[in-house]
């Protein structure tokens, strides 16, 4: 007998249904072989022989090509026991995450034989590492496992309703949750596991992480249940496999880089083969739906068991083409209309983006794709065209339909005003990449992004760093938020260090942390100003988040108002485009439908703005100057407020007010220098002050500055000298003359 450690079962796991070795319940054996991979080549040659592993190289000890090699020898030991019971079975092998380990899957129907086979390699490869004889070891094999009679069957469900399958990186929440209420609002009574818990009909269950076959074993043993919606997490493909023996649609929403190093998954595309599970057990007349945008999710089509719908944000897509061609179907945006694309026909359009209150407006990228999928999701299920467009339009980014991911606020803040809070889970790069385009898309020009940054324990360490470098190359201001409940085996201290190194690799710092996500929300708020957008990734205290917005006069905001922020943000307005018509109306007429307007909204800074401008358009230049200071006054956003404060200095010269003039200008200058409307004003108040030389130094100097031509740079240098000629030889200003 060898050393105990030269040879060893680690595990022993019965996947209940379809899993990363077969469409089907498996037992996934896991070996550790030192003995083996220590062993030299001829001896080990020599053991492969006695099995019937003929013309193996077994490669040099320690080596890959030795771990290869093992893989191979235990599946084929595996076989011969499975001959011998008799019970022929399929056997896949794979290599582990070292050297010495490898791992072995195969089909299973009754528990008691199945964990007696998984547990009978261990001794056999054992017995021929320390020269026992093969057709003796195979024996003594197979005798145990006829002996285990346990008759369990796996406990896998074969679905009595439709059901489809979503899975993904990030947005398989979402989707699931959009889907459902799809389902509702076709009149069906739908249940749906999540990472959240079980819910039917919208009431929640079992509260918990449910994305595993557990949480689909609680759905569809309702029998009331006549959809079943069911998120699969990668942790429950990988410990148990899926809880159903098929599904009728399957959801690849994306696959980035997360919660690898675990489970034997350490790069994207092992865990884009985990997530894949789903899309090999789907009806032949079902639907596959996959994510053309992203290059590994696409590659799933090539395996998938059903049709293929593919959904891509590019109308112009390669995968959308390809697929269309081959007669699946895809779903994409197009002239800014959700649309479905089939082969031979004109795009089918739905309804719009804008349309959709989860896409925030079109704001937020990520929810137009959970949308698009979510859509071919239901169409693929059957359910009726108008309750799918239905549950688009009245599915809100709000407590009620999507807890927690991309809940906007609007909060009031201590300085005056108010700000907005965006609460969202974004756990890993592709999330906080997404909410912080979300939370940019929101700001106002000349306001800051203030991000309260927080992370789970068991990301790597590049994870944790790569987070730091994307708060500290986007955020204006980073606070770090902890997580006690997630830490899974880090310190609070560590994951601040990480994140310390990610923002220090951009050139950025934070601000200071806080040991909850409550206590982080009251740090970004007391240094938040109007008009300022937080952004706070949540993943334990929503309930508590949500008391403390609630306490301090947050309210939520609605689809209406988050269109309206977004077109703020834009520096438009709700009536941008009779505001333009209006331009172009006689003076008079153009200050009578002004003043209409500022009746109906008398505290609308814009309006306001819009009032003084056709009062200047008029020559009413003392009004104008009035309601333009009243508009600034009112905090008037970006790019209008720059625009009132420079029509402002040019009604103040035309009145002969020069001082007043300078004066705006002055603090104008200070963030727009490049500004040439400002320049050339300036000029002008130095030629009406008899400093005619000043103006024109000016001008020359940022023309020279600003010009991009290869010509010009030869003269830079002589034209700037000549500038400081011109400022040495102005005559005495107006002001000395007169004194």
């Amino acid at each position: 007998m060898t050393d105990a450690t030269a040879v060893q079962v680690t595990e022993v796991r019965l996947l209940e249904g379809p899993n990363l070795y077969f469409a089907r319940p498996a037992v996934k054996v896991s070996l550790s072989l030192p003995g083996y991979q220590a062993l030299d080549a001829e001896a080990a040659t020599a053991i492969a022989e006695v099995v019937g592993l003929r013309r193996a190289v077994p490669g040099a000890p320690q080596t890959e090509q030795r771990q290869r090699f093992l893989s191979r020898l235990a599946s084929t030991v595996l076989r011969r026991v499975s001959d011998a019971v008799p019970s022929r079975v399929g056997v896949r092998g794979r290599v582990g995450t070292d050297l010495t380990s490898v791992v072995v899957a195969f089909p299973w129907r009754h528990r008691g034989r199945a964990v007696a086979l998984g547990e009978a390699l261990g001794p056999v490869l054992d017995g021929l590492l320390s020269g026992g004889g093969a057709d003796q070891l195979l024996a003594e094999a197979a005798a145990t496992v006829r002996a285990a009679e346990d008759a369990t069957r796996p406990a896998q469900i074969r679905p009595r309703i439709p059901v489809a399958s979503v899975t993904g990186t990030n947005g398989k929440t979402s989707t699931t949750r959009l889907l459902a209420h799809m389902g509702m609002t076709a009149g069906l009574r739908c249940g749906w596991s999540s990472t959240e818990g079980v819910f039917i009909q919208g009431e929640l269950k079992v509260a918990g992480d449910y994305s595993g076959p557990s949480g689909g074993r609680h759905v569809l043993e309702d029998r009331s249940v006549e959809l079943g919606l069911l998120e699969t997490a990668r942790g429950g493909l990988l410990l148990k496999g899926m809880g159903v023996s098929h599904n009728d649609v399957s959801i690849v929403t994306n696959v980035t880089a997360d919660h690898l190093g675990l489970h034997g998954i350490d790069t994207v595309d092992q865990l884009a083969e985990v997530k894949s599970i789903i899309t090999r057990v789907t009806r032949k007349d079902g639907w596959v739906v996959l994510n053309g945008d992203d290059p590994r999710v696409r590659a799933m089509a090539s395996q998938a068991s059903g049709r293929i719908w593919m959904f891509s944000l590019d109308a112009d897509s390669p995968a959308l083409r390809e697929t269309v061609e081959r007669g699946g179907r895809g779903m994409t945006v197009l002239e800014g209309d959700i649309v479905i694309l089939r082969r031979g026909a004109d795009p089918d359009r739905l309804i719009r983006i804008l349309d959709v209150p989860m896409t925030l407006s079109g704001l937020s990228e990520h929810n137009i794709a959970n949308a698009l999928a979510a859509t071919a999701g239901g169409l693929g299920l059957g359910l009726p065209r108008e309750a799918v467009i239905e549950g688009l339009r009245t599915f809100a980014p709000d407590l009620e339909h999507n807890p927690g991911r991309m809940n906007v606020w609007t909060l009031p803040v201590p300085s005056g005003g108010t700000a907005t809070m965006i609460v969202d889970l974004a756990h890993n790069e592709a999330g906080l990449e997404a909410l912080l385009n979300v939370a940019e898309g929101l700001r106002p020009p000349g306001d800051r992004v203030h991000l309260g940054l927080g992370g789970v324990g068991d990301r790597t360490d590049e994870i944790l760093i790569g987070l730091g470098e994307i708060a500290g190359r986007r955020a204006d201001r980073v606070h770090i938020v902890h997580k006690g409940h997630y830490l899974r085996g880090r310190s609070m201290e560590d994951l601040e260090a990480q994140f310390v190194q990610g923002l220090a690799n951009v050139g950025a710092v934070s601000s200071g942390s806080s040991e909850d996500e409550v206590a982080g929300l009251a740090a970004l708020a007391e240094h938040m100003a109007d008009g300022d957008v937080g952004a706070l990734m949540v993943h334990r205290d929503r309930d508590g988040v949500v008391a403390w917005l609630t306490e301090h006069g947050a309210i939520q905001d609605t689809a209406r108002q988050i269109r309206r922020k977004v077109r703020a943000a834009r520096g438009e307005h709700d009536l941008e485009a009779v505001l333009t018509a209006i331009q172009d109306q006689p003076p008079q007429e153009r200050v009578e439908a002004a003043r209409n307007l500022l009746e109906q909204a008398p505290e609308d800074p814009r309006l306001v703005f819009e009032l003084a401008a056709a009062l200047e358009a008029a020559g009413q230049t003392t009004q104008a100057v009035s309601r333009y200071r009243e508009a600034l006054a009112a905090r008037l956003r970006e790019p209008h407020r720059f625009r009132a404060q420079v029509a402002m200095a040019s009604a103040l010269r035309q009145l002969e007010r020069p001082g007043e003039a300078q004066e705006v200008l002055d603090e104008v200058a200070v963030q727009r220098s490049d500004s040439a409307a400002v320049v050339a004003l300036q000029a002008l108040l130095d030629l009406d002050a008899g400093r005619p030389g000043e103006g024109v130094a000016r001008l020359i100097e940022y023309l020279m500055v600003h010009a991009t031509g290869t010509d010009d740079a030869a003269q830079r240098a002589g034209l700037l000298a000549l500038a400081e000629e011109l400022r040495s030889v102005d005559p005495v200003g107006p002001a000395e003359q007169r004194a």
